[in-house]
């Protein structure tokens, strides 16, 4: 795969971003991950740890590591429950006595037609959930976390996950998953909601950044422009499934085929979880609508 850009630290380095921030690469690379999980360490003597990763004992041993004399971690933040976040999260709080801080468990903060397909029995797709997360600690959103000489602003950001938040460190945003710099997020559906996606999209649209802390790949400099990008992004997506629909109804599946025609097989899966994430929206909005039961196999055709 051909980089998007230049961003490629080595796992494991403690990389001072500015006063009061390092942030430390976990050895996860992936087609899912890019070069890892990016693990954000808070702080000039109480520090919080920002999404401690995958449970990796090397990843481990280097946050305790980056440690300087006199620090100690005093908050562990759980963006999300994705196996590539948040699984570490128990392992440090035990070396260090920290309190483990999140939304909530797998199913927080999950869209009531979310929890209806999940109980259908549809199954995520693309990334796995840690099931066994329980945070010490739940926030809320609009809750702020204090800490020795540093703040943060939970921002409840559903789409990618329901359980997923933002972190408002005065004009820097720890942004997570929702918004990368080196691809689209993924929102796969029942673990994803693409309408709680492009909301919270609008939501730190409102908000002027000065830069994103991603949970994957390099800093985002320029937020707006991001953000407008990922928002223009889906919505020509939802074009091209509008139109599709207005030629002849279709599955999700059928929808992919003909939408991305340059796809390789292999990648058609995620192609379809994609489309239906937009067409749950559609629905939604009452643009589309399923034939019978809404269901990743449903037959969609287009409303108005």
């Amino acid at each position: 795969m051909q980089a998007p850009d230049d961003f490629n630290p080595r796992p494991g380095m403690a990389v001072e971003l500015q006063t009061g921030l390092r942030r430390i690469l976990a050895p996860n690379p992936s087609p899912m991950t890019y070069r890892g999980t990016n693990t954000y360490l808070l702080g000039e003597k109480d520090c919080a740890v920002i999404d401690p990763g995958p449970l990796n004992e090397g990843h481990l041993q280097a946050i305790l590591d980056a440690l300087q004399p006199g620090q100690r971690i005093s908050h562990i933040i759980v963006t999300h429950t994705h196996l590539d976040h948040s699984p570490l999260a128990a392992s440090l709080a035990a070396r260090t006595g920290a309190s483990i801080l999140a939304f909530g468990g797998p199913e927080s903060g999950r869209s009531a037609v979310m929890s209806e397909l999940a109980e259908q029995g549809l199954a995520g797709g693309g990334e796995g959930i840690d099931t066994d997360f329980r945070p010490d600690i739940e926030v809320s959103d609009g809750e702020v976390i204090q800490g020795d000489g540093w703040q943060l602003d939970v921002i409840h950001t559903p789409g990618h996950l329901g359980n997923h938040i933002a972190l408002g460190w005065s004009d820097v945003c720890f942004t997570a998953d929702h918004v990368m710099g080196w691809a689209s997020s993924l929102v796969s559906p029942p673990d994803g909601d693409l309408t709680d996606f492009m909301n919270a999209c609008y939501r730190l649209r409102e908000r002027g950044w000065s830069s994103f802390h991603a949970g994957h790949g390099a800093p985002i400099q320029n937020p707006a422009q991001r953000l407008d990008w990922l928002i223009n992004h889906r919505l020509g997506r939802e074009a091209q499934i509008l139109t599709a629909l207005e030629e002849k109804p279709g599955t999700a599946r059928d929808l992919a085929e003909r939408i991305y025609t340059e796809t390789p097989a292999a990648l058609l899966p995620a192609a379809e979880r994609n489309v239906f994430a937009h067409l749950v929206d559609l629905c939604g909005k009452s643009k589309a609508s399923p034939k019978g039961q809404l269901s990743v196999n449903a037959c969609f055709e287009r409303l108005g």
